[in-house]
């Protein structure tokens, strides 16, 4: 019997801890499971716990020189000098205790997503403690040790021969997964992100489309900053319904970081909590329209962890078990208990009032805008079908 969803996680995925005042923090994870808990949305039975990666896993992606530096790392054996070669003991990715263990979870997870859904056991697989996806071959980057993604698209071709479709709306560019498969024709990557022209890491242009072989298999849509939910939704419904079409995927990958809303302090999106009922919603319908329902969904970014990710993340495993219980107040029983805890207001509904903020004046213009670069962004497709039509 195959299960609709399962949800991938254990208290050990908090140890992926960089420090008690870095901005990626873990307990994100905590809130999200408490908050679909108190509100029955989650039970035990649905609960899968993660494994670790192997080494011969993190290798398929990882040099095994870094996947050593790692370790030294975590027991405080690496040389300062040696350490910041590898993008470890930076302010973005500091060395913390344990690193190669905690950052070995986090891929396991996700290949345990992985195996959950190519044997048939779920449709479905969610695994909010992954999603790192600026960690490099033989380099740690912006707060991502491993690269679990990339590792799992990896698996997912040498292990199930899969055509993978990997789907990031994450607000910083997904160039780790982008660069592993740049000449893989097997894998299509589709990342909407906010401009680099501000935001780390800088990349994620138009014209990046992939080399040799995967020429033509990677887009990505750089929307403007302070671009609104209409403007980035039409981005969205356009760019994965025609890319979908275009690549037929046997499997569908997707991060899910959470920082493209309006209160995420390290991004200058204005999107509110109406893009985050919509993305899991199109990658579902998606899923089963190519994949036979195989859809495996991760997390990433997020930093205003109390307002915004509990909430944005809930929705993707609500998507995903068809429950509609989503809509007016949050359960009185959570909004009380963490606010105690929290420094903030939390919200006591799902969505955000419409006078969030104040309205942008260059809105037409970004509209506009984003408008020009999707249809840059998709501009190959586009000429080869009305090829094909004539």
């Amino acid at each position: 019997m195959t299960d609709q969803a399962v949800f991938i996680f254990s208290e050990e995925l908090l140890n992926y801890k960089f420090s008690k005042h870095h901005p990626f923090n873990q307990f994100r994870l905590q809130l999200t499971v408490d908050l679909l808990t108190k509100m029955n949305a989650l039970d035990q039975s649905q609960i899968i716990m993660p494994r670790k990666a192997s080494e011969a896993e993190l290798a398929l992606i990882h040099d095994q020189g870094f996947i050593e530096a790692v370790k030294k790392a975590g027991n405080g054996l690496l040389a300062k000098e040696i350490a910041e070669n590898f993008g470890l003991g930076t302010e973005d990715t500091p060395i913390f205790p344990n690193m190669h263990e905690a950052s070995s979870l986090l891929v396991g997870g996700t290949l345990t997503a992985v195996d959950e859904v190519m044997t048939g056991k779920a449709h479905h697989a969610l695994h909010l403690g992954g999603g790192l996806h600026h960690g490099f071959r033989g380099k740690a980057s912006g707060f991502c040790v491993y690269n679990d993604s990339s590792v799992a698209i990896k698996y997912l071709l040498e292990k199930y021969h899969a055509r993978v479709l990997y789907v990031d709306t994450d607000a910083h560019h997904g160039d780790g997964v982008q660069w592993s498969f740049y000449d893989e024709p097997n894998v299509c990557t589709l990342s909407i992100h906010e401009t680099g022209r501000y935001l780390f890491p800088g990349t994620g242009n138009v014209n990046e489309r992939g080399q040799g072989a995967g020429y033509g298999y990677s887009f990505n849509i750089p929307v403007d900053a302070f671009t609104e939910d209409e403007s980035w939704l039409d981005c969205y419904y356009q760019a994965f319904r025609e890319i979908a079409e275009f690549f037929k995927p046997d499997v569908i990958l997707t991060q899910n970081g959470a920082d493209s809303h309006y209160y995420d302090p390290l991004t200058h999106l204005s999107a509110t909590m109406k893009i985050y009922r919509e993305i899991p919603k199109l990658a579902h319908e998606l899923a089963h329209q190519y994949c036979d329902g195989r859809w495996i969904a991760v997390g990433g970014g997020g930093y205003d962890i109390w307002r915004v990710v509990p909430r944005a993340w809930a929705l993707i495993w609500l998507e995903m078990t068809e429950n509609t219980n989503s809509y007016g107040l949050l359960p009185t029983q959570w909004v009380d208990f963490w606010q105690a805890k929290s420094p903030v207001q939390l919200p006591k509904e799902w969505d955000d009032p419409e006078n969030l903020y104040a309205p942008i004046p260059r809105k037409a213009e970004i509209t506009e805008k984003n408008q020009l670069t999707l249809e840059k962004a998709l501009y190959p497709i586009r000429s080869q079908s009305k090829t094909q039509t004539l």
